[in-house]
């Protein structure tokens, strides 16, 4: 089988017979001694957890680098790119309602808030506030108790039931036309709009003020799944020590239990629950960091074709497929290139992001440090930036590629065609034009470099950014295939006569 029937681009004597000799090599080795279901295993299960600059980060971080140098990568690096904060990290939670009824509950705290100082026993009280005025009703009233701050979660059992199915033939063919999908997943709650809306970090505050002891939050949307993020306003105060010191420890509730103290709060019936959190909170300011490794080039070594994952998760679980499984796709592509001792022309670089979930700030720093961009009249472009070819990423969880968005990029659809052809019978075959966001390929666009996301299914049990994102949510043929295609792609775009053709920067 061909790895790319674009044959012209290949500068070999016999580029057809070259590359089906290294397509079938990648296949074999990916499909028939994949290790990537025992990478993924061990970062969900044995790293666990990862929160961008947490203590429980750095010490996967050092095994990721480790785990490059095993697979043969040279030049790896844990390369810092900024003052992030403070380390933050859980090391307990424990949550039980006592009254009226006795129920051990399922609670996780918001990353960068602080501790209980203990174990507390503690009444509570519902505080909706969802406009300035709503807050007078509250005040003197909150003192020592936990807060619900949120109306109950509304389940939408049909759209949980939807969120389950893989893309159709006709929902591909629609994005190949164009046509923007919603998505099939449950959306989380959310206020509505109203005249003097209250922002979250202004109604934190306000519970503070009122002395409140903790604030309980359910903004997941599914079935016993809590998710949770950042403190509100930690963002704006970098992460620090004061900032989450300051502020009132805040633990996201699965659905079913939060809802159940609403509804018995609202028949005007105390509840009681019993909390204890436990979190490590650093000194000192430190620096993020990303890890990378390379797979040298030959001739074009100079020229760069990047692959690469966000390696930061929430605090609530290892997030299996969001973004581990990435991660680990990632590593099995670039070990399969270097078990069969492939050799790329350019220089293929694999990168380990951080600081994804809280807004792309380990790919943007690295691409501002390494290429520039020349949109940017401060940092402009440098040298790198015109030797830089492609950017592929995996993100939007742990299903099987079914094609690429081109990102308004149509000069790239002839080359993607080609690249695709050999690799239809695993069901790769989607070509669209939509640009799509909120993940590490959206920086390489923003500085006029082509970064590109796969289109993929969505699979039966994910659940991103909750608790309930372990092993047990993968499927190991989806990622032994993403990584084949992951492999097969980085070493055509790595061996191609041209570099990927850019968009025109307006």
């Amino acid at each position: 089988m061909l790895l790319c029937s674009a044959t012209a681009a290949y500068p070999q004597a016999n580029p057809a017979k070259a590359g089906a000799r290294v397509g079938a090599e990648i296949r074999e080795e990916g499909f028939q001694r994949s290790q990537v279901l025992e990478i993924v295993s061990y970062m969900t299960d044995v790293l666990g957890a990862r929160l961008t600059l947490s203590e429980d980060m750095k010490r996967a971080q050092v095994w990721a680098k480790s785990k490059m140098e095993q697979i043969g990568l040279v030049n790896t690096v844990i390369e810092p790119y900024m003052d992030y904060g403070v380390t933050w990290d859980n090391e307990y939670v424990s949550l039980h309602m006592l009254a009226p009824d006795y129920q051990p509950m399922v609670g996780y705290p918001i990353a960068q808030t602080p501790g209980t100082d203990g174990k507390r026993v503690l009444s509570l009280a519902i505080a909706d506030i969802q406009s300035k005025s709503d807050m007078d009703q509250y005040k003197g009233k909150l003192k020592g108790l936990a807060v619900l701050e949120s109306p109950p979660l509304e389940i939408d059992l049909e759209a949980l039931a939807q969120a389950t199915l893989r893309r159709t033939a006709e929902e591909l063919k629609q994005l190949e036309d164009g046509i923007t999908l919603a998505p099939k997943r449950p959306s989380a709650w959310r206020a509505p709009r109203v005249p003097e809306s209250v922002s979250a970090e202004a109604k934190l505050a306000f519970f503070k003020a009122e002395g409140a002891a903790a604030v309980l939050e359910c903004k997941g949307g599914k079935l016993g799944a809590v998710r949770g993020a950042n403190r509100p306003g930690s963002d704006k105060d970098h992460w620090s020590r004061e900032g989450t010191l300051a502020s009132l420890p805040i633990l996201a509730i699965t659905p079913e239990h939060y809802n159940r103290m609403y509804r018995i709060l609202k028949r005007n019936i105390p509840v009681k629950i019993e909390v204890e959190v436990r979190n490590r909170i650093g000194e000192q300011v430190e620096k993020a960091a990303n890890v990378l490794g390379e797979i040298t080039g030959s001739d074009l070594k100079d020229e760069v074709v990047m692959i690469g994952a966000h390696f930061d998760t929430w605090q609530a679980s290892p997030n299996a497929s969001d973004d581990t499984a990435g991660c680990a796709v990632v590593l099995e592509a670039a070990r399969i290139l270097r078990a069969i001792a492939a050799q790329p022309r350019r220089t293929i670089r694999v990168a380990l992001w951080s600081g994804e979930e809280q807004g792309l700030h380990g790919s943007r720093e690295y691409v501002l440090k390494h290429f520039g961009n020349p949109k940017d009249k401060k940092a402009g472009a440098k040298p790198e930036h015109e030797k830089f070819s492609v950017y592929f990423n995996q993100d939007y969880g742990a299903g099987a590629f079914r094609g690429i968005n081109l990102e308004g990029n149509e000069f790239a659809r002839g080359i993607f065609a080609a690249w695709m052809e050999p690799l239809r019978d695993l069901g790769f075959t989607a070509i669209s034009i939509q640009s799509v966001g909120s993940t590490d390929h959206v920086s390489f666009n923003e500085a006029g470099l082509p970064g590109f996301q796969f289109i993929q299914d969505r699979i039966p049990g994910t659940a991103g950014h909750t608790n309930l994102d372990f092993l047990e949510t993968l499927q190991a043929d989806d990622l032994m295939k993403n990584a084949v295609i992951m492999a097969v792609l980085a070493y055509d775009a790595a061996t191609s006569a041209e570099r990927m053709p850019r968009k025109t920067i307006r």
